[in-house]
């Protein structure tokens, strides 16, 4: 017996069905039923949008989408900048080095009879000269100062050492210390100096 072959119409699909308005009557029907509803909870009620009739929409330019106003930009927040490394002695081993010659010192500055501000700028200067150029061990020439109870003798020595600690420097400088006698002892200082990132 032959088996009949069945030829398969695909089904097409429907056209999608135009949601069609309500009437002024039947809007003015379900306000009426509405008003006598009383709600579960209290809520608000949504603003009256008015409803066009078919032959007014016909004649309305189609909508235009707009856009969402945007929003305030969100505040940039930059990372907390990191702190410069702590201060760091010499090793004993290259201070003993130094104080013998065996270790070069790359580069001196001297300070004496500078002010304050002028010792401060040609210092910070120096050191950055000394960063950028790759110098590992510099001398810091203060002079000792006169010692007495009225006088303002040796400032330079006691404002160096502060400097050097202050976070600005500290981007610079390993750390430091009191050069050896040959070097000018209580009056200079051994100043290792920061490698710089390449």
């Amino acid at each position: 017996m032959k088996r009949r072959s069945s030829s398969l119409i695909p089904e097409l699909p429907l056209p999608p069905r135009r949601k069609r308005g309500l009437s002024a009557e039947e809007h003015a029907l379900w306000e009426s039923v509405a008003k006598q509803v009383k709600p579960l909870r209290k809520r608000h009620r949504a603003a009256k949008v008015p409803v066009a009739s078919p032959e007014t929409e016909a004649k309305v330019a189609p909508k235009t989408i707009a856009s969402p106003t945007p929003s305030a930009p969100a505040p940039i927040i930059s990372p907390p900048r990191a702190e410069p490394p702590p201060l760091a002695p010499i090793g004993r081993r290259e201070r003993s080095h130094l104080s013998r010659g065996r270790k070069e010192i790359d580069a001196r500055l001297d300070l004496h009879g500078m002010t304050q501000t002028r010792a401060h700028r040609a210092l910070f200067g120096f050191l950055q000269r000394a960063h950028h150029d790759g110098l590992t061990f510099v001398l810091v020439i203060t002079g000792k100062g006169k010692l007495g109870a009225g006088s303002e003798r040796g400032v330079l020595r006691r404002q160096v050492p502060e400097w050097l600690s202050l976070p600005e420097f500290r981007s610079m400088v390993v750390g430091f210390e009191e050069a050896a006698i040959g070097h000018g002892g209580e009056g200079a200082l051994y100043v290792r100096v920061r490698r710089s990132r390449l």
